[in-house]
């Protein structure tokens, strides 16, 4: 298990335990021991398989629950979250995942309204019902009907990253299963949605049994849905559903093709068949019924007369016109980011050092980093203010002659609720890179907030704005905002739009970002990494990044950092290190 997968289990333990009235102090241990295992920067599962280490040894980790993490490491399974499982409604799991509704006020509800389901709760916000009860109000109950869709669809759907984990444990489950020569991902996950809502499994195998009984042995399976000759479906403890079809070879491309998907992109090929007098279906290309096509993704593709789509552009927007056009694009990779432009350490609300950080990145290949920590206005992450600030800068300045990789000096700044920036200018002056985000004020009106964007954008220091939406997918709706007035500035004063790839924003979506490409401006894919392990999120945004068809050439940090500073102009001048 990985160790957010850890921390995950310890929070919902602590919020369950809340949710009972359980004691404070047991509560604070198990969020305690979550965060812990959470900022690691190594794994847990390492600690607990090596003989000569304790989990005690970590702070805020007893001997009590360094026996339910370990139990829970070596079985995947929770005996304890069990039990807690079984004396609450599975239901009311969903109240926990409103936005700002907590583990007490959810108790509230479900003792005094006896509400177990989120469409109970938006009856009683809608009558009244809650703002009536003692610790609530209007206000409350108007938040809670904002958030109520939020958590109807974070019961639906997972972020990509967290599916990531349950496809590799599957994966490296099922090789173990006889007869298997082929086994493929499809669905949405391989599209490289930001969220999945279920997983499609394919696998190639002359006798389908051996597989289905090696698949119901899968850990974590609630229920079996269903199994036939050639299919299965099962449910798993977390609510996420998994459908596995065994498929002959001959029809293994075309089914890995159909059930990849989108559906959209799959009626606009039918469409495109019919009128060459063919048919197409997860079983193959046909003409009249004889099989032509099928074996292999590209051969179905290429039946059509067409090229072989990357699968994170199949959702019938462009895909179809470039390749009639033949200028399918050369997609973004992981091996093309040079660099990494936000990032934070223990100087602000990072959990590791400037050092930690500029070896992290070296270790990844990296040539360039920016030192990005929160100013002043975010206190409470710590914020620097100018005089702390020089102080990190001068040992920036110090530590580029002593390492390979350029450090920038850089700062994440925040734009303040009247508009303006965070820092004097003659402190903004003197920053390598400089980007701008809204942390505060998220409330206002669009033209408030774009006017403050907007405003940042044309400060002369300003380099890039950072994660321009403000949305937490599936906690937090982007704020108001004109994205496209913002993108037009953007591009007018070549400033650079950020794709936070942190799993949990992916923001700018793929969407936006496509457009930031129909205007010609450049998007930076940055982690906003507060721990070495953080650095890891890039590949989160470049998968973004070629769902919304940018190559190589719309990124701006697959520039080397002369390239780059060179397209930024006066807001680039500055050179810390000046080695690549």
């Amino acid at each position: 298990m990985t160790n957010d997968q850890v921390a995950d289990v310890l929070d919902q333990v602590a919020d369950l335990l809340e949710f009972e009235g359980a004691n404070p102090f047991r509560i604070r241990a198990y969020r305690g021991g979550s965060r812990v295992v959470r900022e690691l920067t190594e794994s847990v599962a390492a600690i607990v398989a090596d003989g000569s280490r304790k989990l005690t040894d970590l702070p805020g980790i007893g001997k009590d629950l360094a026996e339910k993490i370990t139990t829970l490491i070596e079985t995947g399974r929770l005996p304890f979250l069990d039990e807690l499982l079984a004396r609450i409604p599975e239901s009311v799991l969903s109240l926990l995942r409103i936005p700002g509704l907590g583990p007490k006020k959810a108790a509230v509800l479900y003792r005094e309204l006896e509400i177990v389901s989120l469409e109970q709760l938006r009856a009683a916000c809608e009558s009244g019902a809650v703002r009536a009860l003692k610790g609530f109000a209007a206000k409350t109950e108007e938040a809670i009907l904002a958030g109520i869709d939020l958590a109807a669809s974070a019961n639906e759907r997972i972020y990509w990253s967290k599916a990531e984990d349950i496809v590799n444990a599957l994966l490296t489950h099922m090789r173990s299963a006889k007869g298997i020569s082929q086994m493929e991902i499809a669905g949405s996950f391989r599209r490289g949605r930001e969220t999945v809502g279920d997983l499609d499994l394919l696998v190639d195998a002359e006798n389908s049994a051996p597989v289905m009984d090696r698949f119901a042995e899968f850990e974590g399976i609630a229920d079996i849905i269903a199994r036939g000759d050639t299919k299965m479906s099962v449910r798993l403890k977390s609510g996420l559903s998994i459908d596995l079809r065994v498929v002959p070879a001959e029809s293994f491309g075309a089914a890995w093709q159909y059930f990849t998907g989108s559906k959209a992109h799959n009626v606009h090929l039918r469409g495109m068949a019919k009128k060459q007098k063919l048919k197409i279906n997860e079983y193959g290309v046909f003409r009249d019924e004889k099989q032509i096509a099928g074996t292999s993704e590209a051969e179905v593709y290429a039946a059509l007369g067409l090229p072989h789509f990357p699968p994170e552009l199949r959702e019938d927007r462009q895909e179809f016109q470039w390749a009639a056009e033949g200028d399918l694009p050369e997609l973004v990779q992981l091996s093309d980011i040079r660099g990494d432009l936000h990032m934070h350490t223990t100087a602000t609300d990072g959990k590791n050092s400037l050092e930690e950080m500029v070896e992290a990145a070296e270790n990844r290949g990296l040539s360039y980093i920016a030192i990005t920590d929160h100013s002043q206005r975010v206190t409470m992450a710590h914020g620097l203010d100018p005089e702390r600030l020089l102080v990190q800068w001068n040992h920036i300045d110090k530590l580029n002659k002593d390492v390979k990789i350029d450090v920038l000096k850089g700062i994440e700044c925040d734009i303040l609720e009247k508009g303006g920036l965070d820092l004097p200018d003659d402190i903004l002056a003197q920053a390598d890179y400089v980007i701008c985000s809204i942390h505060y004020g998220q409330n206002q009106s669009q033209s408030q907030i774009t006017e403050r964007m907007i405003e940042a954008i044309e400060h002369p220091h300003t380099t890039a704005i950072a994660h321009p939406t403000g949305r937490l997918i599936g906690r937090r709706k982007p704020y108001a905002i004109d994205l496209a007035a913002v993108i037009s500035s953007a591009v007018d004063h070549k400033k650079l739009l950020e794709l936070n790839a942190n799993p949990a924003r992916l923001d700018l979506d793929d969407i936006t970002c496509a457009a930031v490409k129909a205007e010609g401006g450049l998007v930076v894919i940055s982690t906003d990494a507060h721990k070495t392990t953080g650095l890891n999120s890039m590949r989160y945004g470049v998968l973004q990044a070629r769902r919304a068809g940018l190559t190589k050439s719309d990124v701006a940090n697959t520039r080397t950092w002369k390239q780059l500073r060179k397209y930024l102009g006066r807001a680039g001048t500055k050179k810390s290190g000046g080695k690549k």
